[in-house]
């Protein structure tokens, strides 16, 4: 199976409410070991699969926007379902809502979307073991090294949209 013939990829909340369909790769996957991703998940680490707003549709019920803290300041609005409050996807202040940071757990088949980096590794769970092929950064990354050539040219077509949002909440 090729990575193109997977798509769309469906997820949802545990209710059920609210559904959502990937059409397409993400940009990326970062497996976040921040300690606000750490605190939000409530775990070891938050699984994101960064793609453009308008490639995740919701078929279901319309998420709850909440508004919450972020290390950078900025702050990030993350969708919920209004039912069971599961966080489907989150936008950050950067680009808004024209980027989601999808949680790869809400996907109806997960194990299609593993890590492409691990990011903010300089508070990772001191257990656990990150060695393997998947690159690891202490911090944050340039992603002219990371992002793959397709992913680097869709960015260059969203960039204006992201630029123009930005003058806007200046």
């Amino acid at each position: 199976m090729t990575a193109a013939s997977i798509y769309p990829l469906e997820g949802g909340c545990d209710c059920g409410m609210l559904r959502y369909r990937m059409l397409s790769a993400p940009l990326i996957v970062h497996c976040c070991h921040c300690r606000w991703c750490q605190r939000e998940s409530g775990t070891a680490f938050a699984l994101n699969a960064m793609i453009e707003a308008d490639r995740v549709i919701h078929t279901g019920t319309e998420p709850e926007l909440v508004e919450t803290p972020s290390a950078s300041g900025k702050g990030q609005k993350i969708a919920r379902c209004p039912h069971c409050r599961i966080a489907i996807w989150s936008n950050y202040a950067g680009a808004g809502p024209l980027l989601r940071f999808v949680r790869v757990g809400t996907l109806d088949q997960p194990d299609h979307l593993p890590p492409d980096i691990h990011i903010y590794t300089e508070s990772k769970q001191p257990w656990l073991n990150l060695a393997g092929t998947i690159p690891v950064m202490a911090q944050y990354y340039d992603r002219n090294l990371y992002w793959s050539a397709a992913s680097l040219a869709r960015r260059l077509v969203l960039l204006p949209q992201i630029e123009a949002y930005q003058a806007r909440k200046s």
